[in-house]
């Protein structure tokens, strides 16, 4: 059973996009706010963790999760990134009770059976054929260039894009994050907020208009300057921003 806590201090755990783990956010660790006991999983599958064959639904990775967070110290914020925020979606829209509050940051799923990669994805060979594409060496420079700022360390961005390579349930995602996944959401009841990017080219800003109606209760926060990986390109930002948020939240909840 977790620890109660006064909410002078708050517990986040955070869960990574596609083709990552917990390293996506390791620049960003140490900036937390002194209030904020920060800790970030990977799920089995990721970053060169073995795959767990038990785990065929979306809904049995978001309850690894609530295993995962079983004994985090309350006030518990959960922050998802990507698929990660798709995850938690599911999660705390069936079990409430796992934490006090939640961010979503972008998450994958509300366009699907309108995006173009997701249909790209179910030709035979193409989701290793990403893995490849994203993870091999001479191609590196150009993805950097794509992805991050020139801020960036030359080594974390060379983990980064090794990690897709490594990365055993990258495919599956596909197969689990669906428009029928997504239709069957239940309502999120914890306090929420919505977190995008404004500059994300990956999930646009403008999603979130469809992810806004299954949360009741909520508030949407668009950031100006970010793009899809703030805990990368603005670590310290990012953390004094969620940092910020888990800490409201964490006193939305009696």
């Amino acid at each position: 059973m977790s620890s109660p806590r006064s909410t002078d201090r708050v517990t986040i755990v955070a869960v990574h996009g596609n083709g990552g783990g917990a390293f996506r956010f390791s620049l960003a660790q140490p900036h937390f706010p002194g209030e904020v006991d920060f800790s970030a999983l990977t799920l089995p599958g990721f970053s060169g963790e073995p795959r767990d064959p038990a785990l065929a639904t979306l809904t049995d990775y978001s309850d690894r999760i609530a295993d995962m967070v079983r004994d985090a110290p309350r006030p518990l914020i959960l922050l998802g990134h990507g698929i990660g925020a798709s995850m938690l979606l599911d999660l705390v829209g069936r079990r409430p009770e796992v934490c006090d509050g939640v961010i979503l940051h972008a998450p994958a799923g509300p366009i699907l059976a309108r995006h173009l990669l997701p249909r790209i994805m179910r030709l035979p060979g193409a989701r290793a054929a990403l893995q490849r594409l994203i993870s091999t060496r001479p191609l590196r420079p150009i993805w950097r260039r794509t992805l991050f700022d020139a801020t960036v360390p030359r080594q974390f961005s060379a983990q980064f894009l090794s990690d897709y390579r490594r990365c055993a349930a990258f495919g599956q995602m596909f197969d689990l994050i669906t428009p029928t996944w997504f239709l069957g959401l239940q309502t999120v009841r914890v306090p929420t907020v919505l977190l995008w990017g404004g500059r994300d080219r990956v999930l646009r800003a403008e999603h979130s208009v469809m992810v806004r109606p299954l949360l009741a209760d909520a508030r949407v926060e668009i950031v100006p300057q970010w793009s899809h990986f703030p805990m990368i390109e603005q670590p310290s930002q990012y953390a004094a921003h969620t940092g910020r948020i888990a800490l409201e939240l964490a006193g939305a909840r009696p």
